[in-house]
């Protein structure tokens, strides 16, 4: 292979300089020589975006590949755990086989928690066998993020075997601990737990980096944490954790660094976040420009908006100009759907006297916990009906797996005025969830969902559909074609009088349970502080 050269301003990310220099590399760094000189253009190690979960981006990993790569993405660190409560291992070494057709180093770590919690209905369930056996693939680089927190800080012996496999496997078990302090906190660490990207405050975050959990800063589509956190004593990694693929087409990491910049965080200590640290910590061969280490390279223009002129990966030249220089050839599998319409006297709730005061899911925006609300609801024929007056929908989360679960309960901030909107994005068991100001457009929505799954909106007019047959999370169309449907179930949700900026990322949350504080799953409403079920109806 005939040597390369590049020449430009080194970010060395090791000792924290900047200065010229010319690399020459095939597909390893061949040497690092230091020129002495300034030059226009910049020279850093590939991005590297340590928590992101592709199925969140609604394309099969070949495609995500062929999305980011142009934004100076060279590798991942993806939690399949999506697809894996809807297919099990057989989704997860999907996501493997699919990713291996693309030069991007997509790395997996083992879903930890098949389903999430107990208190509702999923595709698998990945014991402690499973889990050691997912860990011996070689591209499983650590145990995923223990979301079941109570479980790990209460000793519960299925969640400490899945610990003790990591440990035997010698690799590193990522955190989920959203608003845990104090003694909690104390056991949660203790239990050889490493990372953690639920941080809402630089308080949280500095108490959890005191006790050796290394941070990662969160930006996605639906939860923005960046701002809140970027003055916290230890940011070790810069993360996505879910983006939709409007936001991958406009920038993945060469984005959230700019913003990070842009707050004030120093541009080495920014590109380290997503380089050295996050590659030292899973044990990728990459992450640095070093003799010897692979040539997973960027150009840049600057280091205040980070646009990406060329991406390399084991020194070949994947993208330019943005532009992707290889084209996805996916994969397929099955779509998991189970799913028969229910009859619409199910999605009734009886309830006696004229009125009741219900509790609600409370929306706040751009963060994927949520409050608990309340509202007065009229009793109509022994059930309770929607107000108009009031910005609250009846929301459903029903099985499809087969198993005829439905629960039904109310929601308010998602403003919709008239339709319905609906997903099989539902995290982290991926059941149908649906939101709607009537009954009939509920059951319109679960119709145009049941073969394939995706993603709806039904309006008085129209409804309107985005496929994604790959378990109902994915599809193995281009990002453009995604973005733009999305665009279009987006712009029919807010023409309906949605404000959020992301409305189906947001509604895929709502049925999180692992996230306070009110949820709803298959089986009920569910306060994710007390991790116990509540009832809808608090007094009538």
């Amino acid at each position: 292979m005939q040597p390369n050269t590049l020449t430009g301003n080194l970010v060395n990310v090791i000792t924290g300089e900047i200065y010229g220099a010319t690399i020459t590399f095939t597909d390893t760094i061949q040497s690092v020589v230091a020129t002495g000189k300034k030059y226009d253009t910049f020279i850093a190690p590939g991005f590297i975006d340590a928590h992101i979960h592709v199925e969140s981006s609604m394309l099969c990993p070949s495609r995500f590949a062929e999305t980011v790569a142009p934004h100076g993405t060279v590798a991942t660190v993806s939690d399949p755990h999506e697809i894996a409560n809807v297919l099990g291992i057989p989704g997860i070494k999907y996501m493997i086989a699919d990713a291996a057709n693309t030069p991007l180093k997509i790395r997996f770590t083992a879903p930890s928690c098949v389903p999430a919690t107990p208190f509702e209905s999923a595709g698998a369930t990945l014991g402690p066998e499973e889990v050691a056996e997912i860990l011996a693939l070689p591209e499983v680089v650590a145990l995923g993020e223990f979301m079941n927190f109570p479980g790990v800080i209460n000793r519960d012996k299925m969640c400490m075997a899945k610990i003790d496999a990591a440990k035997k496997a010698g690799k590193p078990i990522d955190g989920h601990a959203p608003l845990v302090t104090g003694d909690g906190l104390q056991k949660y660490a203790s239990a050889g737990i490493t990372t953690d990207h639920e941080c809402t405050t630089a308080e949280e975050a500095n108490e959890k980096s005191r006790l050796g959990l290394k941070i990662l800063i969160r930006e996605g589509s639906s939860a923005k944490n960046m701002e809140a956190l970027i003055g916290i004593k230890a940011p070790f990694a810069i993360v996505s954790d879910d983006k939709h693929p409007d936001d991958l087409l406009k920038g993945h990491l060469d984005s959230t660094l700019a913003k990070a910049v842009a707050l004030g965080m120093n541009p080495v200590v920014a590109l380290q976040c997503v380089t050295i640290n996050p590659a030292t910590h899973y044990g990728l061969d990459t992450g640095v420009i070093a003799p010897g280490r692979p040539a997973d390279l960027v150009v840049l223009k600057d280091l205040k908006n980070f646009s990406v002129m060329a991406t390399y990966v084991d020194g070949m030249k994947i993208a330019e100009d943005g532009k992707a220089l290889f084209t996805a050839e996916p994969l397929q599998t099955e779509s998991g759907m189970q799913f028969t319409i229910p009859e619409r006297e199910v999605l009734q709730i009886a309830c006696t006297g004229a009125t009741a005061l219900v509790r609600t899911i409370k929306i706040i925006p751009d963060q994927i916990v949520t409050d608990e609300g309340e509202a007065m609801l009229p009793v109509v024929d022994g059930t309770l009906r929607l107000s108009r007056g009031q910005d609250v929908l009846k929301i459903v989360v029903a099985d499809r797996y087969g198993h005829g679960n439905i629960a039904v309960a109310f929601v308010e901030g998602l403003g919709i005025k008239e339709g319905a909107i609906a997903s099989t994005v539902a995290h982290d068991s991926h059941n149908m969830i649906v939101a709607g100001t009537d009954d009939e457009y509920i059951l319109t929505a679960m119709a145009a969902l049941a073969e394939t799954g995706g993603m709806a909106v039904v309006t008085p007019n129209e409804t309107t559909v985005l496929e994604l047959p790959i378990a109902g999370l994915m599809t193995d169309k281009p990002a453009k074609h995604v973005a733009a449907r999305m665009d279009e179930l987006n712009a029919l949700v807010k023409g309906q009088g949605c404000p959020l900026h992301a409305p189906f990322m947001t509604l895929s949350f709502l049925a999180l349970l692992v996230i306070p504080k009110l949820k709803l799953s298959d089986k009920g409403l569910f306060d994710g502080g007390t991790f116990s079920f509540v009832d809808v109806i608090k007094t009538h």
